[in-house]
């Protein structure tokens, strides 16, 4: 009785254990029924009629025990990293103990273990799955029981990702002489179960890339409302079928640019024009130019006006009258190419203390002569993007791009630059130009870049 109590008490510890392990992986229940065999015979070389250790182990017509029926019930839980608990329930009738007949004993054993995946040890197969097993029980024959010690191994071998073929061997070590130590050889089906599917698209969770929405297949999971092969969490259009080049949005022109952008969606433009054509030039859209095909001032319609500079702006609107300018840059020159160029590579040295917002010392010259250039061009407008390395959360550096941009942007001002002219926003890391497994390369990521605005 003490040996059942001390038996019981670990089954149900181990089993306990269960309801404090929360899931973690796809089907984590497992339950199966096969047939078992009980061998006597290659575990007691001290006893009349029994051999050495594995001695004529697999002879199954001398020396098993074996019940042509289902006899084994097992049941599983997954607990983390490769262990599970198993609670099992066998009978069987033995008629042969070792090499000595017996008149057709009854057996019935309880049994509580907790297994090992071996494949964490070994690598991941997709169809062969070993373990290794520890754990204790009662078995009882006819009117008398004891507790025993068990171990052993097996494997299963899945045909599908929840069914599959299981064959284990397991030695059992009694605590008193009344029942002999022995094997207990079994060969079933088993059955995974358990996985997640919270949004019941048939996606399991745990490959799921949107886990609460119901979604489609071929898209992981996640849905597409228009159809149009974005799925709408990056779809800028998401009830209207468009090109994924442009985000999910429709481009009916086909000027590059979306309809929902688009001043003129039904006729072929430029970016500058908000997507309106203007066939001549002249800066005024042909849906407000009263004279499309002649070059002419806005103020005028679109019409010819005085001009001393003949680039397209009325005098009267010209700030530059001397110097040819177009007409979005209020008749004053553009920045040049080289100039620009200038600029973005300026803008490659700026770098910033790990984790700060503050600039390493070699940087504030270089902002001082970008200063000097978007000064000189009043009327250019520039964004001012921030990066990080990909040292602390996703998030911490999202935020922190944020404050360098606008750091960066702030210093500009200082030095004369038009707030106007400048806008500021944050990439976190998502954007490296070296490799971050370096301390000089994540120094090279934080950084920011800056882009004339057309």
């Amino acid at each position: 009785m003490k040996y059942f109590k001390t038996t019981l008490l670990v089954i149900l510890l181990i089993m306990g254990t269960a309801s404090l392990v929360a899931q973690d992986k796809n089907n984590t229940w497992l339950i199966g029924i096969g047939t078992n065999a009980i061998d006597f015979y290659p575990t007691n070389a001290n006893l009349n009629g029994h051999g050495r250790w594995f001695d004529e182990f697999v002879n199954t017509k001398d020396h098993y025990n074996i019940l042509a029926s289902v006899s084994k019930l097992t049941i599983g839980k997954y607990l983390t990293d490769g262990f599970s608990i198993e609670g099992a329930a066998s009978l069987n009738r033995i008629s042969k103990v070792g090499d000595n007949s017996e008149s057709n004993m009854s057996y019935v054993s309880l049994d509580g273990a907790v297994k090992y995946d071996l494949n964490e040890a070994f690598g991941e197969t997709s169809w062969f799955d070993p373990y290794a097993t520890i754990g204790g029980g009662y078995t009882w024959m006819d009117d008398f029981g004891i507790g025993t010690f068990n171990g052993g191994v097996g494997f299963n071998v899945w045909f599908n990702e929840k069914f599959g073929l299981n064959i284990e061997s397991k030695y059992k070590h009694t605590f008193e002489s009344n029942i002999v130590q022995h094997f207990q050889h079994s060969l079933g089906f088993v059955l995974k179960f358990g996985g997640n599917d919270r949004d019941g698209d048939t996606i399991y969770d745990k490959y799921d890339a949107c886990p609460d929405v119901f979604g489609l297949v071929e898209y992981n999971g996640c849905p597409d409302a228009d159809g149009d092969g974005v799925i709408d969490s990056k779809d800028d259009c998401p009830s209207v079928a468009g090109l994924e080049e442009l985000n999910g949005c429709p481009d009916t022109d086909g000027d590059g640019i979306t309809d929902k952008d688009d001043a003129c969606p039904n006729n072929k433009g430029t970016k500058a024009n908000n997507g309106c054509p203007d066939t001549d030039g002249d800066g005024v859209v042909d849906k407000d130019d009263a004279c499309p095909n002649v070059s002419g001032p806005s103020l005028n319609k679109g019409c010819p006006w005085p001009d001393t500079d003949g680039d397209g702006v009325l005098d009267k609107d010209d700030k530059c009258i001397n110097e040819v300018g177009p007409a979005s840059n209020n008749g004053c020159p553009k920045i040049t190419e080289t100039e620009v160029a200038k600029l973005e590579e300026l803008f490659k040295t700026v770098y910033f203390d790990t984790g700060k917002t503050t600039f390493k010392s070699e940087t504030i010259s270089k902002l001082d002569e970008a200063a000097r250039i978007m000064v000189k061009y009043s009327t250019e407008k520039f964004t001012i993007s921030g990066h990080t390395d990909s040292v602390g959360s996703k998030s911490r550096n999202q935020e922190l791009s944020d404050s360098r941009a606008q750091a960066v942007k702030n210093y500009l001002i200082t030095k004369g630059v038009s707030s106007g002219n400048l806008t500021a926003k944050g990439y976190g890391e998502e954007m490296p130009i070296a490799s971050n497994n370096t301390v000089k390369g994540r120094a090279q990521n934080r950084r920011v870049d800056v882009k004339l605005i057309d």
